[in-house]
């Protein structure tokens, strides 16, 4: 990888000064954005929100209907749920940056296709090269598969602590499979999923804590 891969991305010098700089050139790229068939029926891009300094970072699959009109990330039922499984693990939402692997709805909500994850990879690449996070949460197969370059499925890996180019990732269920697997039976999607939140939060608190001391020690 080098700076050709992030092309939105300020070089390591220039982060604390060009960062917004970059994540509006991000945004205006993503608006005017034409490379794949998504953009021929989309009602609004959807890049993402939350703390852009956080330690923490979600990445779904797609946006679904609500979130094509509002422009927002998870902002239909299954956002909803995961508003509260971030609750349930003492976490507030706006703690974190949240997006998707492709930025505009695929439509009837289908998964995304390669080419279509190709598109929008610059854009993902970019995201994560400006949060530069601690910990991945990766929501579902899609983003699983991805960015991990893996066959297994998210069954068998969530809730299980991965790599990947040396940031702590970490798969869970997609709130959208709770939604279709509404079991609380100790073993089930849900009651897996509060575990997950609870060893998520744990390491959450570490990471932020060792962001906190980065960036005392940078102001001193």
């Amino acid at each position: 990888m080098n700076a050709a891969d992030f092309p939105f991305s300020p070089g390591n010098g220039e982060i604390a000064n060009k960062s917004d700089e970059a994540w509006n050139m991000l945004h205006s790229c993503l608006e005017n954005c034409t490379e794949c068939p998504l953009s021929e029926g989309r009602t609004k891009v959807v890049p993402g929100e939350g703390d852009r300094k956080s330690p923490v970072m979600f990445i779904g699959e797609a946006p679904g209907a609500d979130e094509d009109i509002q422009g927002r990330p998870f902002v239909g039922r299954a956002g909803q749920l995961l508003t509260q499984i971030l609750e349930s693990g003492g976490i507030r939402r706006d703690e974190a940056y949240i997006t998707n692997v492709v930025k505009c709805r695929p439509p009837q909500n289908r998964v995304p296709t390669v080419q279509e994850m190709m598109s929008c990879g610059k854009y993902l690449e970019s995201q994560i090269a400006l949060i530069n996070p601690r910990i991945i949460v990766c929501l579902g197969n899609t983003p699983l598969k991805w960015l991990m370059k893996t066959t297994e499925g998210i069954s068998s890996v969530r809730g299980k602590w991965l790599t990947w180019r040396g940031i702590d990732f970490f798969p869970m269920f997609h709130p959208s499979y709770l939604l279709r697997n509404d079991s609380r039976k100790v073993g089930s999607p849900k009651h897996l999923t509060w575990q997950d939140v609870q060893e998520l939060r744990k390491r959450w608190k570490a990471a932020a804590e060792a962001s906190r001391s980065t960036s005392e020690g940078a102001t001193e």
